[in-house]
């Protein structure tokens, strides 16, 4: 899987993909990420890449010539199958759009700024629009690592082990289980007796016992869509 992030502030993105397991991946040849500078692609030598919305309003608008520029020069060295912008009017990413995105090929992901883009992108570029909250960030830059991460980990081979992923909080809309470690009673606060027993069987109903309930308490919605 190739992913190409187009940015107007490319150095946001150098610390999330330079460590970790975003690191090894791209180390391992499992996923490339690519990150554009879309002043590269700007209408003149001033590097312009926004302007004044027509009607008036505060903000500035992202153009649509560079987006465009950039969008067909990638399209023409290979396929992607989504084409992708992070705002926050987007369907909200969950664990279902990460599991899906990560069967993919090749993906584009397009950081909006300022007011956004002209809307014009939108209706002719862009095949899927998200957002990681019902929030706002200064950037997309932010939300497309967050994106990005959801993916990538998800790509077999990328995590140590197969089975993590599939354990994760949100898999089948449940929440992760309680989890422990060595030791096994640390200044009387022990852990329960029932993951010490060695019993694999009685251990996952414990486990799906424990996310049933966490789920009922503190995320009944997601049980609601089930």
């Amino acid at each position: 899987m190739r992913i190409d992030i187009i940015t107007l502030l490319p150095r946001l993105l150098d610390s999330p993909f330079s460590h970790s397991i975003l690191k090894r991946a791209q180390e391992k040849g499992l996923v490339e990420v690519v990150v554009h500078d879309l002043r590269d692609y700007a209408v003149n030598r001033k590097k312009q890449l926004d302007d004044y919305a027509y009607g008036g309003g505060a903000g500035m608008v992202m153009m649509i010539e560079p987006i465009d520029r950039i969008l067909t020069e990638l399209k023409s060295q290979r396929d992607y199958a989504e084409v992708i912008y992070m705002t926050p009017d987007g369907v909200t990413l969950n664990q279902q759009l990460a599991n899906e995105l990560s069967l993919k090929g090749n993906l584009i992901i397009l950081c909006g700024h300022y007011k956004g883009v002209d809307e014009r992108v939108r209706e002719h570029f862009i095949t899927k629009e998200i957002s990681i909250g019902d929030y706002v960030l200064s950037g997309g830059e932010l939300a497309a690592s967050v994106l990005s991460d959801s993916i990538i980990r998800l790509i077999p081979g990328v995590l140590s082990d197969e089975t993590s992923a599939l354990t994760d909080s949100f898999q089948d809309n449940l929440l992760a289980p309680p989890v422990y470690t060595r030791p096994a009673d640390y200044k009387g606060m022990k852990v329960p007796e029932i993951l010490l027993s060695g019993h694999e069987k009685k251990i996952e109903e414990w486990r799906y016992e424990q996310s049933l309930e966490r789920t009922k308490t503190r995320r009944p919605d997601l049980l609601d869509e089930s």
